[in-house]
């Protein structure tokens, strides 16, 4: 059964107004994730959080999801942008430890 996914801030808008391929891609590979697959191009994450990982599509440029998909009951998926140089923004690092400890936060309300 696949997981759901619960959408950190505005990750979603930001996925949405992806270019359609980049779009169609990220749809393919958080169902992966969902299934409890990974995806075909990912890289960890650590420092946003520990199981956080960037998922990497090349269509027609370079964008980024970065998720969480360790807890049991969701993945999370915490930030999404284009990528426009070979280095992660720091900004966009920032936005996804955010919501990294925002998760931390709604799972600890949780328990």
């Amino acid at each position: 059964m696949d997981k759901p996914i619960t959408w950190m801030g505005g990750s979603r808008s930001k996925v949405k107004n992806f270019h359609v391929r980049a779009r169609q891609q990220a749809g393919y590979q958080l169902r992966r994730v969902q299934q409890g697959l990974l995806p075909s191009d990912w890289k960890s994450m650590a420092g946003i959080g520990h199981g956080a990982m960037e998922i990497r599509l090349h269509e027609p440029h370079e964008h980024r999801v970065v998720t969480v998909a360790k807890f049991e009951e969701t993945v999370y998926v915490l930030h999404a942008f284009e990528k426009k140089t070979r280095k992660t923004d720091k900004r966009d690092v920032e936005v996804a430890r955010k919501a990294y400890r925002e998760v931390l936060n709604l799972r600890r309300g949780k328990e």
